[in-house]
């Protein structure tokens, strides 16, 4: 349960070695957050994730399977989150892949795997997490989506495609928690330099780890329903959304 003041007591991290959710999940550990279940296909690799969290302040930091592919077992996973921190008051949604467009191309069945764990992957968690999240009536589901989702681009349209539908999703699923004590925190970061954008090239406007997990605490503590990183962005899309297509086309790849 968040505490008097409405800090995050307990966190759900789905994408346990994602630097930036694990950015968030240290962040909300320094806020007051004291019990972490970092949910992760395998646990190799969260390990030094716990240890952060646990120098940062964290009581308890749990290990859960978690396959993105298998939406048949997300339910599942949540229960156990359940078993372990009780109410769930930030389920940080952050799991997914970056891939390249020109292997995509070249293997459909590839472009076909990412799309699933960038979008249908997170329909079957979410719809978990806002089940158990209405029945406590509070807490916060955030995911993290991204500005390739808001108008795709050829350079990255297998990618952006699969994130304009978990924007969508994610909107709508706040929509749906409306009234019930419930939210969604709908992040749009632009280009983040991590391990998994290493092979792309920077983007203008880049953000940091770290710049995304202060604005998902902002984001929690205001009651924000979106946030985007930086903010500039906002304004730069809004003129991009009305970009005729011939023009749209013609951007760098």
């Amino acid at each position: 349960m968040r505490d008097a003041v409405g800090a995050v007591g307990s966190v759900l991290l789905l994408g346990g070695r994602s630097e930036i959710g694990a950015a968030v999940a240290e962040r909300l550990v320094r806020g007051g957050a004291r019990r972490v279940v970092l949910a992760a296909r395998g646990d190799a690799g969260t390990g030094e994730v716990a240890r952060r969290l646990r120098a940062a302040g964290a009581d308890e930091v749990r290990w859960l399977e978690f396959d993105a592919a298998r939406p048949d077992t997300h339910a599942a996973v949540v229960d156990g989150a359940v078993e372990l921190l009780g109410d769930l008051d930030a389920v940080v949604d952050a799991f997914g892949v970056l891939g390249d467009q020109a292997a995509f191309e070249d293997d459909p069945a590839a472009a076909a795997e990412a799309a699933a764990a960038n979008y249908t992957g997170h329909v079957s968690a979410g719809l978990a997490v806002a089940r158990r999240l209405r029945e406590q009536g509070h807490g916060t589901l955030v995911v993290l989506s991204s500005v390739a989702g808001v108008r795709v681009r050829r350079a990255n349209f297998v990618y952006g495609s699969a994130k304009a539908g978990l924007d969508g999703f994610a909107q709508g699923l706040g929509d749906a928690l409306h009234g019930t004590g419930a939210r969604v925190l709908l992040v749009r970061p632009g280009y983040v330099p991590t391990r998994m954008s290493a092979h792309v090239a920077p983007a203008p406007f880049p953000a940091t780890a770290g710049q995304v997990a202060e604005a998902v605490a902002e984001g929690l503590r205001t009651g924000a329903e979106t946030v985007w990183v930086p903010r500039r962005l906002r304004l730069l899309f809004a003129g991009m959304r009305a970009l005729p297509r011939p023009l749209w086309r013609r951007l760098p790849r």
